[in-house]
């Protein structure tokens, strides 16, 4: 499925997005994103997959942020939330896989829950490491295929339909793919579980 594809679904999704996700949010998800958050360090940050500014709350008030989508309707409800939040941030309509920003920008590029949804994820990943300055780090909150052979061989099975209903794929090997993509010190940390994992990369 390409981008388009893709982008069309969540912006049908945007408007009840939130809702969809509330309960697995409280339950689990939003204990992960505040310990990944807790790990952003440097001046300038890239949030890559704002979505509908679920991070919003977890931001650095020390560092200048700028945070990215391919859906323009999930960046429209990101400037709502932004704007009744009085939030500081700048956002930008764009594809993790084609930035438009300068090698070297970015001290920490940090993304949750999005290269599920990325056509071509390790092209997304090098343009990550190619905006990254030296030494930059890239924060990753993902859900991944499992370990267990059994339950890996019925989520390849069912992806195709998790797809085409919602854009986002469940049987990527996202650590695998930062591993290909020149990236050193891979970190998985141990709050992480079998199918999802924080991962941190030092370019």
């Amino acid at each position: 499925m390409n981008s388009d594809e893709i982008r069309q679904r969540y912006d049908r999704l945007a408007p009840w997005f939130d809702s969809i996700e509330g309960l697995l949010e409280g339950l689990m998800f939003r204990r992960l994103r505040k310990k990944l958050w807790s790990q952003v360090s440097g001046d300038h940050i890239l949030e890559v997959g704002v979505g509908t500014g679920k991070n919003f709350g977890l931001y650095p008030t020390q560092a200048r942020i700028t945070a990215i989508d391919f859906s323009p309707n999930m960046l429209a409800q990101a400037a709502r939330k932004r704007d009744r939040k009085h939030i500081n941030v700048d956002l930008d309509l764009l594809d993790v896989q084609r930035l438009c920003y300068a090698n070297n920008s970015f001290d920490t590029v940090i993304a949750t829950f999005v290269f599920c949804s990325v056509p071509k994820p390790r092209k997304g990943l090098k343009e990550i490491h190619r905006v990254l300055k030296p030494g930059g780090q890239l924060l990753l909150l993902e859900h991944v295929i499992s370990s267990n052979c059994i339950l890996a061989t019925l989520m390849n099975g069912i992806n195709p339909l998790v797809v085409r209903l919602l854009g986002a794929n469940i049987n990527r090997d996202t650590v695998k793919n930062v591993q290909a993509c020149g990236f050193r010190n891979i970190h998985i940390d141990p709050a992480s579980s079998d199918m999802i994992k924080l991962i941190r990369a030092v370019k």
